[in-house]
């Protein structure tokens, strides 16, 4: 199976290891930040290491052994932090269990028009009934459920393409599953592209079945979730972990198709 950066799920390839060094944002003798691409599962699959981000990593550094920090959903590119020792992953998982000590950074191009910022706190836990079994919901009734908060914050809109899209800031005062691509759905503003929190949930089934068909191409605007980590920021407990990944090739070009302003420091 070759790589196939223009793919996604079962198709999506594997990792071409002349490309990977290109993806590294910071790396000492401690640490290694990557910014990975958004066809790229983070952790080991049945395709072998250089179907995953940290199998790949393993490849370069000739390492048996390594402790990922920070993880991504498969469609999710950005900031991810893998830890060459034990020693390094204490001390940076520990900064991320303390609430507010990482500050992390969104960018989601989000469907229609959000034109104030918006701060939702609403719990999340698994959703029973939805067909999708890895789906979370908004559920403040339900016992299981754990506290989120995510703050939206609109930067541009959209200014052509026929379809109004507003690229937001992202930042979380939590970390939970899919705790952004629920938040914009309750919000009423989901993630371009997102195939379980978008239009229709059963487009991520199909999507298992048979990859990304020409059906989906009418449905969705992009071809995997429009969201970024652009930055993470472990502060004075790891403060050599003050990382930025700029944002990839195929989320710049969807941003100019419709029109997109883009900060230039997340460029």
């Amino acid at each position: 199976m070759e790589n196939n950066p223009e793919e996604f799920g079962q198709t999506a390839g594997l990792v071409d290891m002349a490309e990977f060094p290109k993806w590294i944002i910071y790396e000492d003798e401690n640490f290694l930040a990557l910014n990975k691409p958004g066809w790229l599962v983070c952790h080991p699959s049945k395709n072998g290491p250089l179907s995953s981000l940290v199998g790949a990593a393993r490849e370069y550094l000739g390492a048996e052994t390594l402790h990922p920090v920070s993880r991504l959903d498969r469609e999710t590119s950005g900031v991810v932090v893998i830890a060459k020792n034990y020693a390094a992953a204490s001390k940076a998982q520990k900064a991320v269990s303390i609430s507010g000590a990482v500050k992390k950074t969104y960018l989601a191009f989000m469907e229609g028009r959000l034109g104030a910022t918006a701060t939702i706190s609403q719990p999340l836990a698994d959703d029973k009934k939805s067909l999708v079994s890895i789906k979370t919901c908004c559920a403040a009734q339900k016992p299981s459920a754990k506290s989120a908060v995510t703050i939206f914050r609109p930067l541009s809109h959209s200014r052509r393409g026929g379809r109004g899209f507003t690229l937001c800031e992202v930042s979380l005062l939590t970390g939970r599953k899919h705790q952004i691509r629920a938040h914009a759905q309750w919000l009423g503003h989901c993630v371009a592209g997102d195939k379980i929190y978008g239009p229709d949930e059963t487009l991520y089934l199909d999507f298992v079945e048979r990859g990304f068909t020409p059906e989906m191409a009418e449905i969705l605007p992009i071809k995997r979730q429009a969201l970024h980590a652009a930055a993470m920021d472990f502060g004075a407990d790891v403060p050599e972990l003050n990382l930025r990944a700029p944002l990839p090739k195929d989320l710049r070009e969807f941003a100019e198709k419709y029109g997109i302003e883009v900060p230039e420091k997340y460029l």
